[in-house]
C-alpha cells in the first residue's frame, strides 16, 4: 500500500484532468476533478482514514506526450512528489486521424515510447520513490478497429517501459475489455474515449489493485 504522508501526483490528459482546479488540482470538493483521480482519493480516504495522503491532479485536456514533456519540470519535478502516476497516449493516437493532414501533430509510436521512457528515467533520478504507468485505451470491442489497434500498440510500449524500469504497470485497456464482454461500448463512453462514472471507477479499481488496496 501507499506509505503514510505520501505526496502523489496524477498526470495525464483530459481523462485525468476532468475539470480539476487550476493551477494545482488539490484540496477538497471538486479540486481533484470528477474522474478516476477523485474516485481513488475518496476510496483511499474512506478505507484508510489514518493515511495522510496528499494527492495532486495535474492532468491537462488535449495533452500528448509532447505537452507532458514540456511541462514535466514545473508540473512534476519541481513539486517534489514521492509517487507519480502517468496516463497519456490517447491524443497521441487520435492526432493521426482527427488531424490527418497536419503531419507535424502526429506522434509516432517510436517518439511516444522514447519520450515516455525519458520522463520515467528523469523522474526516478529526481528521487521519486514510485512511478505508476497506465496504458492509454480505446473503449471499443471490435478487434479490427484501427484506433483500438493503435491503443494496443501504444499500451505495449508502456508495458515495455515498465518492465525495463521496474514501475507499477496498469493495463487499463484490458480492464475495459473485460467489461465490454458484458456491456456495449457506448454505455462506458459516448465517444469511446471519455468514460462515464462507471468507466472512471473501472480505472480507479485497477489503479487501487495495483498498489495493494484492500477493503478493511
Amino acid at each position: 500500500m501507499i506509505p503514510n504522508e505520501t505526496k502523489l501526483i496524477m498526470i495525464g490528459d483530459s481523462i485525468t484532468d476532468c475539470e480539476r482546479v487550476r493551477p494545482f488540482g488539490e484540496g477538497k470538493g471538486d479540486a481533484l476533478g470528477n474522474g478516476y483521480v477523485s474516485h481513488i482519493n475518496a476510496l483511499l480516504e474512506s478505507t484508510y482514514p489514518e493515511l495522510e495522503l496528499r494527492m495532486i491532479n495535474m492532468g491537462i485536456s488535449a495533452n500528448t506526450i509532447r505537452e507532458l514533456r514540456m511541462r514535466w519540470q514545473t508540473d512534476v519535478i519541481d513539486l517534489k512528489p514521492d509517487w507519480v502516476s502517468i496516463m497519456i497516449g490517447i491524443n497521441d493516437i487520435l492526432r493521426h486521424y482527427n488531424r490527418k493532414h497536419i503531419k507535424e501533430c502526429h506522434v509516432s509510436l517510436e517518439e511516444y515510447e522514447q519520450t515516455l521512457e525519458a520522463l520515467v528515467v528523469e523522474t526516478k533520478v529526481s528521487g521519486v520513490q514510485e512511478v505508476i504507468l497506465m496504458t492509454p485505451f480505446f473503449i471499443e470491442s471490435n478487434p479490427d478497429d484501427l484506433l483500438r489497434g493503435m491503443a494496443l500498440q501504444y499500451g505495449a510500449a508502456v508495458q515495455r517501459i515498465s518492465e525495463r524500469h521496474g514501475t507499477h504497470f496498469i493495463d487499463v485497456q484490458s480492464a475495459f475489455d473485460r467489461h465490454l464482454k458484458h456491456h456495449y461500448s457506448l454505455e462506458l463512453a459516448a465517444d469511446r474515449v471519455h468514460p462515464t462514472q462507471t468507466g472512471h471507477m473501472i480505472i480507479a479499481r485497477e489503479w487501487l489493485k495495483a498498489v495493494g488496496y484492500q477493503w478493511l
